[in-house]
């Protein structure tokens, strides 16, 4: 089934189950207590019935003026099974038997309630408490006259003459039975001299409270469960709303509207936490798509350059015929832009495998200062040409890495700082140890860079005013510097003031 497959829909099911499994406990164990509280209050009247009607089976019968104490004078007499029932004998019951004997010969045991019990089985009672005694024999001694047609129907094929209290309990070692049959609950009880004792009343007005009870438990279950699958509906539509809504922006950002973002209000939530993720993503993608959509104008503008030179210059030679010293100009015209590409392309190469982290960096320990002091040494030529001078203080710091390419680092470094300088200008490079990292700096006393301009210097095909456009400059080598410093776990700032001149500051680990 389909809609199976929808989160919304699983947990709404989950939830529906568990939520109908909770109420259906609950229900059930409160129909529970309440059927056996309700029986337990029956069962213990039955058994104080029980209590009452043994003490009244052996007690003689006596006549008084209180119906409990023999005239003066008189010992109290055993009641005769011949004699009518005596004035003080409750409504409801009479007392049984034909004979005075039991089936062997017995004499039957004598039975006499008190008047102050008779209300205990009173024929308006609403649960109609009836009682039958029988003694070892199975002969009847007593039996009330309000007991169930079912009972009275059975009653002379359940107490056959000679049939024991254990054989009617069904358990002779247990001294009382509860059974319930229809709308009635019994007590079967056997005494310790084996009469048995059969105490029962009719549970109608429980069983009716039982199913009423029943009845408002559904009732009430059913509302709750209607309640709770609309207000878990509610609530679970709310949790995945933020699911929907990374799923719309998701497509508008695909369709190409990089701009979107998805709204994050719940940030505390796992899903605005992710959506926090997301939209940080989303930024850098659009951040990305938009310095490779720079990138891909600004590398072909600068290749379009350098072709435009070597066209110009090949059709201008094959226009006409020229003499050999045109052609060669024309060839070393050629050749510089040709050059100019080469070193744009390798640079382009150089960005790119760092990007993609397939650049392979030699990891060994050199001395860093005679690193500096080479690269100095090297573009001391362009430094005299433009009369600018360069002091090192460097000392000796070891650290591991790709000296050739720390070597570009400093040389592109040096390059810049003497052909942006002032004439007579100077470049001061220092190199020095602190807290762990060797600290580089070079620093020239040119123009300086705009503070508007500082956090693009690093950027690809970045040149700023014509202060800092160079020959054959392609705005790569800062870019460069910084993809080779970062690959060896360093950083690369720079600190400019216009007319005071500009810093660059490399930090790097120590080996060690």
């Amino acid at each position: 089934m389909k809609f199976l497959k929808s989160i919304k829909w699983r947990l709404q099911l989950w939830y529906g189950l568990i939520l109908v499994v909770v109420l259906a406990g609950f229900g059930i164990t409160a129909y529970q207590l309440d059927r056996n509280r309700q029986f337990r209050q029956i069962d213990e009247e039955l058994h104080r019935r029980v209590g009452i009607l043994a003490n009244a089976l052996h007690r003689p019968p006596m006549r008084g003026m209180n119906g409990n104490r023999p005239p003066p004078g008189q010992p109290p007499r055993t009641q005769n099974f011949d004699d009518p029932p005596p004035e003080d004998a409750p409504m409801g019951g009479q007392f049984g038997g034909d004979n005075r004997s039991g089936h062997n010969g017995r004499q039957l045991p004598a039975f006499s309630l008190l008047a102050q019990d008779g209300h205990l089985f009173a024929a308006d009672d609403p649960h109609h408490f009836y009682y039958r005694i029988f003694n070892r024999d199975g002969n009847q001694v007593a039996i009330s006259t309000n007991q169930p047609a079912q009972r009275s129907v059975n009653l002379d094929h359940e107490y056959q003459p000679g049939t024991r209290p254990s054989e009617l309990s069904g358990k002779g070692n247990s001294p009382a039975k509860m059974v319930s049959f229809d709308n009635y609950r019994e007590v079967n009880t056997q005494l310790p001299s084996e009469e048995s004792i059969t105490v029962g009343c009719s549970i109608a007005p429980e069983l009716k409270d039982l199913r009423r009870t029943a009845l408002s438990l559904l009732l009430v279950g059913g509302a709750v469960l209607l309640v709770g699958l609309a207000g878990g509906w509610w609530f679970v539509g709310r949790a995945l709303r933020p699911v929907s809504e990374i799923s719309a922006t998701a497509v508008k950002i695909s369709a190409g509207d990089l701009s979107q973002r998805i709204n994050a209000a719940e940030t505390e939530s796992e899903l605005g936490q992710l959506a926090a993720v997301l939209n940080s993503t989303f930024a850098r993608l659009e951040t990305a798509f938009a310095q490779q959509q720079q990138f891909a104008a600004d590398a072909a503008h600068e290749l379009r350059t350098p072709v435009t030179v070597i066209l110009t210059q090949t059709q201008t030679a094959l226009a006409r015929e020229r003499d050999a010293a045109s052609y060669r100009q024309t060839v070393e015209a050629c050749q510089r832009a040709a050059q100019r590409m080469r070193r744009l392309i390798e640079s382009l190469l150089a960005l790119a495998r760092f990007d993609a982290g397939q650049e392979i960096l030699r990891r060994e320990p050199f001395d860093f200062s005679k690193t500096i002091s080479d690269c100095a040494e090297l573009v001391v030529t362009l430094a005299d040409e433009r009369g600018v001078k360069i002091s090192v203080a460097a000392e000796p710091i070891e650290i591991i890495g790709d000296s050739e390419r720390l070597a570009q680092v400093v040389t592109n470094l040096l390059t810049n700082a003497i052909q942006y300088n002032e004439p007579d200008g100077e470049v001061r490079v220092q190199l020095a140890a602190s807290e762990g990292l060797a600290v580089l700096t070079v620093t020239d006393t040119g123009q300086g860079i705009a503070p508007e301009d500082l956090s693009r210097v690093f950027g690809r095909f970045f040149r700023a005013d014509a202060s800092r456009t160079g020959a054959g400059n392609a705005g790569l080598g800062l870019a460069i510097c910084q993809a080779i410093v970062t690959a060896h776990g360093g950083t690369i700032e720079v600190v400019s003031e216009l007319g005071v001149g500009t810093t660059f500051t490399i930090r790097l680990p120590v080996s060690g």
